[in-house]
Order: C-alpha cells, then structure tokens, then sequence
C-alpha cells in the first residue's frame, strides 16, 4: 500500500518550538530511585516512537524545580538530536512534567497546522532522518542543533489528510505488533518443544 501525501512545504521552525535540553551539568544528580522527576534520555527511546518509562531515572524535586522550562506536556514530540540521532517519542500523558536529556530537543507545536501523531510519523520516516543525518554535524558523535531542525521541510497537507495518514499508519502499526506477538510466542513454543524432545530421551 502506498500514501501519496501532498501538501504545502514549511521550515519546520515556523510551525514548532525547538528546545535543546538542559545542560547536564544540571542533571547531575540522576538516579534510579522511585522518587522524583522522570527524565527522559535517547537510550529510554524505543520502537514505535514510545518511551520506556519504567526504566526512566529521576532527578530530585528541589533539583527540577529550576528546569521549569524544560518540561514537556502531552504531545510535545522528545528528538534525540546527539548520538542516535533522529530517534523520537510521542510524549503522553503519562510524561507530562517530565524533563528530557541534554542529547535531545523538545519539539512542540504551535497553532493547530499540524497533528502530532502525523509530525511524529514524518520525522520518523526514512527521507527526514537521512536528511537529519546529512545536516548532522561532522564529529565523533553525530549532532544536530536546534537551527539545523528548524530549517527541515514539512509537506502540511490538510488535516483531514493528515488525520487520514495516521488512521491508515496505525492500523498497519496493529498488524505488524500482532505479528510480532504471534513470531515471539511461536519462538516460546519452538524451543519448549526442543526442550521436551531432550528430555524423552
């Protein structure tokens, strides 16, 4: 199946906030205790455009509460803009008043152009994060700033097309996760049924 998606082209600047991370020096107290406010790093970045969020460490609360500006709301898209570049999350309810690493940005959008299931699949397609890595900068480990993400071309279809994309996206997403279910418990099976031919020997 192909999406055909057409739609006015628009720097990326001009329809989000770009917002790099924190220093780390800030972040400098980090832990995996229970308590705290989750912080969310490219290596807490999984398939599907999700966070793992029961490995997240924590800062402190007197800590976070001089990173005000770095928090993240529902929606907000987390880009790993240092090392694995171009990985992202959908940022749910779940993360709402987290904060996010120096090695990633904060995409958030303005006004109501874009939605932020159809921006998520977009940089995550194949063309944005070859272009994310040719923009990257040339040292040992890939980068990519805030001006560099801001000049990125977004094709802006309507939103009823947009709202078209993810439905059709999405239920491919459920299939291929059933699949990917099904492979995992025939794997189960495969060797449970090794196991038990070596033990009737």
């Amino acid at each position: 199946m192909y999406i055909v998606i057409k739609g006015e082209h628009v720097a990326l600047r001009d329809l989000v906030e770009i917002t790099p991370g924190p220093s780390g020096s800030l972040l400098g107290k980090l832990d995996s205790e229970p308590d705290g406010v989750p912080v969310v790093s490219p290596s807490d970045i999984v398939g599907w455009n999700h966070v793992n969020w029961r490995k997240l460490r924590r800062l402190p609360e007197d800590e976070a509460a001089r990173l005000e500006r770095f928090r993240l709301q529902r929606d907000d898209i987390v880009l790993v803009r240092q090392g694995s570049l171009g990985r992202l999350a959908l940022i749910g309810p779940n993360l709402e008043r987290a904060l996010y690493s120096s090695s990633c940005a904060r995409v958030r959008g303005r006004g109501n152009r874009l939605l932020p299931e159809y921006l998520s699949l977009y940089l995550s397609s194949p063309s944005m994060q070859d272009e994310m890595l040719k923009r990257a900068g040339r040292g040992t480990v890939p980068s990519i700033n805030a001006k560099s993400l801001g000049s990125l071309p977004v094709v802006v279809p309507p939103l009823d097309r947009q709202r078209e994309v993810v439905a059709a996206i999405s239920d491919i997403d459920e299939l291929a996760l059933i699949h990917r279910e099904t492979a995992d418990r025939l794997d189960v099976l495969k060797f449970a049924l090794f196991d038990d031919f070596l033990d009737r020997r």
